[in-house]
């Protein structure tokens, strides 16, 4: 792409911009992939050009997925500019469309790395930016904290850009395996004809945490585990893993086919909520900084949800998600049903984070004169490959990239995001209108009790 775009990051001086914007943009110009493209970026501290470049050197060292060049480095900084203002003031864009002006900028990109609650003033200065109106914004999660909050601030962004042109970035949509996975289950017909209630017998989605909330605790104890990783993350990798096959393969029939997913998942209300949720908090979070000490956000997550079409009819989609967990990882599960009770079932592992890869178990009757049938398996790990590892662009990257070539197809449409949002606000009202609790674990557990009850019970309908 040879036109000259200008990203424009909201919130420079933040953890952010330091640990994954500019690492990524630094990789995309290292692979020149950002020759014809330029970064301002915007913070209330008062830095020049130098003193910027000279803090982000260390997070682009510490953080970039390609090797620190000094040259290049420097050679990437002059792709950088800072400018000093308060975006909470409107009289200050007056300055940065003076800046513009004098760059002659006139094709925008603004990614608004900063919380929510300042989406709509930002949106609001920018109308007295020339040419801003025709750029393409890019929202980070949480987009919102409720159906309700979300529709009203997604009415607000699109009063000033048009629909199209609001990008929701969800960074695990840019994840290798996460992409992987329309290839591994419709390119192989060894999967893509099984993969239906007849013979999955449940569908797992994993993502363990052994890290606490950490600097985050007055931003997560108004969140919770539902609303930051249920509603988008998982429920998008859901969406990817159960939808109907692509029939155009663009951009609308992927989007399409996600939000008819999402929409057939069972209604709460036809739901047992004792058999559905189980919400957990680590012991000790409620001493963590900036969290309350009476707090009761569940820091752990387990559902247990179906989808009421043809397809999936009574199969249970496991999700878990939580902190202070026994380990750090991020997979996707799919166990088929088993031929014969004493026979072990065949599974596929989609490996996500930290190891990236696919683990494929089967049976095979075990050598010599015995009848007796052993599990062995396949085990891919694409992430142990140096060559693969350097190769393979970190999610930002990608994203990034996609929203510079106004590619949409691996970012959260509004109708999705809404649908998730109203999925979750009600499982959450059923939850506390039955009263259950919010369980205490113990750091370096797998989570409490009642969850490993949830993922052992029969099938609802079977």
């Amino acid at each position: 792409m040879n036109e000259q775009v200008t990203f424009t990051i909201f919130g420079g001086t933040g953890d952010l911009a330091y640990r994954k914007l500019l690492p990524a943009f630094y990789n995309l110009y290292a692979n020149q992939a950002f020759q014809h493209a330029k970064i301002v970026v915007l913070g209330r501290r008062p830095y020049d050009h130098e003193q910027y470049c000279t803090i982000i050197k260390d997070w682009v060292m510490q953080f970039a997925r390609l090797p620190y060049r000094e040259t290049l480095f420097q050679s990437f900084c002059e792709k950088i500019s800072y400018v000093c203002m308060d975006f909470t003031k409107e009289e200050a864009y007056d300055t940065l469309a003076a800046f513009y002006k004098q760059h002659q900028d006139t094709q925008h990109i603004f990614y608004f790395a900063v919380a929510p609650r300042f989406f709509s003033t930002i949106a609001q200065g920018l109308l007295r930016v020339p040419h801003a109106k025709q750029g393409r914004v890019v929202i980070e999660k949480p987009f919102g904290e409720d159906r309700k909050s979300a529709k009203r601030l997604n009415e607000q962004l699109e009063s000033f850009f048009k629909a199209s042109h609001i990008y929701h970035i969800d960074h695990y949509l840019g994840k290798e395996m996460v992409r992987n996975i329309q290839t591994i289950r419709f390119l192989n017909p060894l999967f893509a004809n099984v993969w239906n209630h007849e013979c999955i017998a449940h569908v797992q989605i994993s993502a363990m945490e052994e890290v606490g909330v950490e600097t985050r605790g007055a931003y997560y104890d108004q969140s919770g585990a539902l609303k930051d990783m249920v509603q988008n993350h998982l429920f998008q990798i859901l969406s990817i893993l159960a939808m109907e096959p692509l029939e155009a393969f663009t951009q609308e029939d992927l989007h399409e086919k996600q939000l008819t997913l999402l929409q057939q998942l069972r209604p709460v209300d036809q739901l047992n909520i004792q058999d559905t949720m189980v919400l957990g908090q680590y012991f000790g979070y409620q001493k963590e900084a900036h969290v309350a000490h009476d707090s009761t956000t569940e820091t752990f997550a387990a559902l247990r949800l179906y989808i009421d079409n043809e397809r999936w009819q009574n199969t249970p989609f496991l999700i878990r998600t939580g902190k202070k967990l026994n380990k750090r990882e991020m997979e996707v599960i799919i166990t088929f049903k088993a031929p014969f009770p004493n026979v072990e079932p065949n599974v596929l592992i989609i490996k996500i984070q930290p190891t990236e890869g696919v683990y494929v178990r089967f049976n095979i009757k075990k050598p010599g004169n015995s009848e007796e049938i052993l599990p062995v398996s396949m085990d891919f790990c694409q992430s142990c490959s140096d060559i693969h590892r350097i190769n393979t662009p970190e999610a930002y990257e990608r994203l990034l990239q996609a929203v510079w070539h106004a590619d949409t197809s691996w970012f959260s449409s509004w109708d999705q995001i809404e649908t998730s949002w109203a999925y979750v606000d009600a499982l959450k009202e059923r939850y506390e209108n039955a009263q259950l609790p919010v369980y205490i674990y113990p750091s370096g557990s797998e989570g409490p009790q009642a969850s490993y009850e949830l993922f052992t019970m029969q099938p609802q309908g079977e």
